[in-house]
């Protein structure tokens, strides 16, 4: 690792100052985050909260980089690929701010996890693992935590969970409510999956931006998950705010129900009012169930 001649976390952050005070600084100095997930959203906005200052992190990620990575994901290059993710993305982020401090996990987090969210009051899910996703949530329901994250969208998107919200699992009806994560099957990640599309299509512009018959590849099981750079980037950048926001007490109007961002307009969309959602959910579903055959 590089190591940078005379580093001032002051000069370093001195761009920042007028965005933020000099007392926010030292906030984000001290704050510390727990980013799951470190490959596409969760790695660009983990990279994002580096260079914004903030001074704690607990990383884990359980993957390596792969060259199907590159497209999107910030810490994959041609000297990453075969390596662990989340120790690619400390080494890099310790080659911008050396002083911070940083935990690297792999696989060990989901049994560390009622320490880290005791520890890490904002969390940034960056993964795409629906069971561990659940045992995410659960946990930092009973700890007090902040959940941020995305949706499964063409879009990009930000939630913002707090612990006094619904998580995902019972917003949206998934199947594994009540069940223990580890024995979550297939086809219940395979109709959570569906409920989470279901909700994309029928509150967002989504389904214009993407080809369908693609789309229907994936959700049907048939084909990997599609994702581009900009709409993975631009949603990372999204959580990075919410999470700059939340560490200063800044409220920002985002909540568990979340917004798109539709770059081709542009415009914010937001969740349709219950009853206007109650009438088109029929239609969505009958559209769904006719995309995927």
């Amino acid at each position: 690792m590089n190591t940078i001649p005379e580093f001032d976390y002051a000069t370093f952050t001195t761009r920042n100052i007028g965005f933020v005070s000099s007392g926010e600084q030292q906030t984000l100095q001290k704050t510390r985050i727990f980013v799951c997930g470190v490959g596409g959203m969760g790695g660009a906005a983990f990279m994002a909260l580096v260079r914004a200052g903030i001074g704690r992190f607990v990383i884990a990620d359980i993957d390596t980089f792969e060259i199907s990575n590159l497209n999107r994901q910030v810490f994959a290059t041609a000297t990453t690929i075969g390596r662990s993710k989340a120790d690619s993305a400390a080494e890099a982020a310790l080659e911008i701010n050396p002083q911070i401090e940083i935990e690297v996990l792999g696989s060990e987090w989901s049994e560390q996890l009622p320490d880290i969210a005791a520890r890490c009051p904002i969390i940034v899910n960056g993964m795409d693992d629906i069971p561990a996703g659940v045992h995410l949530y659960r946990i930092a329901t009973q700890q007090g935590a902040t959940v941020i994250d995305a949706y499964m969208s063409p879009l990009p998107s930000v939630t913002l969970v707090r612990p006094s919200d619904p998580r995902p699992e019972e917003r949206l009806g998934y199947p594994t409510v009540g069940k223990d994560w580890r024995s979550i099957e297939e086809s219940d990640t395979q109709a959570a999956m569906m409920a989470e599309i279901e909700y994309v299509m029928l509150h967002s512009s989504s389904r214009h931006h993407v080809d369908l018959d693609i789309a229907a590849e994936v959700a049907s099981g048939h084909r990997s998950r599609m994702s581009f750079s900009t709409m993975v980037i631009t949603t990372g950048m999204l959580m990075a705010y919410e999470a700059i926001a939340l560490a200063l007490g800044k409220p920002t109007g985002t909540d568990c129900r979340g917004w798109f961002f539709n770059p081709y307009r542009p415009r914010i969309e937001r969740p349709l009012p219950a009853p206007v959602a109650a009438c088109l959910r029929p239609f969505v579903r009958r559209a769904l169930k006719k995309m995927i055959g």
